[in-house]
């Protein structure tokens, strides 16, 4: 065979290789990973919702101390504990969430489990409508949105956990959690890699409308992910998700984009991986 013809032959071959392992990873994206970090969250949601139920029930007597320095000194530790393995709340071990909080009847944070403490003070019942719930007896799971001190540096997401905390069937305060999405992109990450037995990592992304959360993700592959015009388009023209392939440095790569409807109405995940 002439050698033309032959290199054309073997061009061919590793063209369509390449083109069943782009298919194959699409499919692994949309049949396998999708559901697990769909899983994983649902795993992770109905373990804080429990966590934080426990919470409030044991903080419960803190709210009943007079001194209000007494008692901001006591809850804080009360806090801290509910966090320790052993002696505090299992849900809560290994936990992704960033503050554990105390908030009054009146609204008011009177603790959060760490100083210097930026929440104690702060009003969150008019901030949070997961909180109203709790206060007003419900325990409830929805979205916030906290700012920096920097008014320059942008805002950051969290999934809310709030419960009452009850004396004698009253309320007498609650408990707030809250778990930044970029923790909960990193902790998805980190999942993934931990169950993938061999190849190229996998890098899970969050999204929320325009914004894009992660964590110890290389900044190649978040420049690649980024566009939020480009998955706005692509998500309305295919509400149930996408995939999409890319170059990166000269590699073929595939990565998708899928909504998360338990977790709100404009959010969503992105799976990146290397075909193989």
């Amino acid at each position: 065979m002439p050698w033309g013809i032959l290199l054309l032959a073997v061009a061919g071959l590793a063209g369509c290789e390449n083109t069943a392992a782009v298919e194959r990873t699409q499919t692994q994206l949309r049949d396998v990973d999708y559901p697990r970090v769909q899983a994983l969250l649902e795993q992770d949601l109905a373990q804080h919702q429990a966590g934080v139920v426990k919470a409030a029930a044991k903080l419960a007597p803190g709210f009943a101390v007079r001194d209000p320095a007494v008692r901001e000194k006591q809850v804080r530790a009360a806090l801290r504990i509910l966090q320790q393995p052993k002696k505090g709340i299992d849900e809560f071990v290994a936990s992704p969430m960033s503050f554990l909080a105390a908030v009054g009847v009146d609204g008011v944070v009177i603790a959060r489990d760490r100083e210097p403490d930026r929440m104690k003070g702060q009003d969150f019942k008019t901030r949070f409508e997961v909180l109203r719930q709790a206060l007003d007896g419900t325990a409830a799971t929805g979205l916030g949105e906290f700012y920096a001190e920097d008014p320059e540096a942008p805002s950051s997401w969290s999934i809310l956990f709030a419960a009452p905390s009850l004396r004698d069937g009253r309320v007498v305060g609650a408990v707030l959690a809250g778990i930044p999405l970029s923790r909960l992109a990193q902790r998805l990450s980190r999942q993934f890699r931990v169950e993938q037995k061999e190849g190229a990592p996998v890098w899970v992304y969050l999204y929320k409308g325009n914004r894009l959360f992660h964590w110890d993700t290389p900044p190649e592959v978040d420049a690649l992910v980024r566009d939020p015009v480009a998955r706005e388009k692509a998500l309305t023209a295919s509400p149930a998700g996408y995939t999409e392939k890319a170059r990166l440095q000269g590699e073929l790569q595939v990565y998708g984009a899928f909504p998360l409807a338990l977790l709100g109405p404009d959010l969503g995940t992105i799976i990146f991986r290397t075909p193989e």
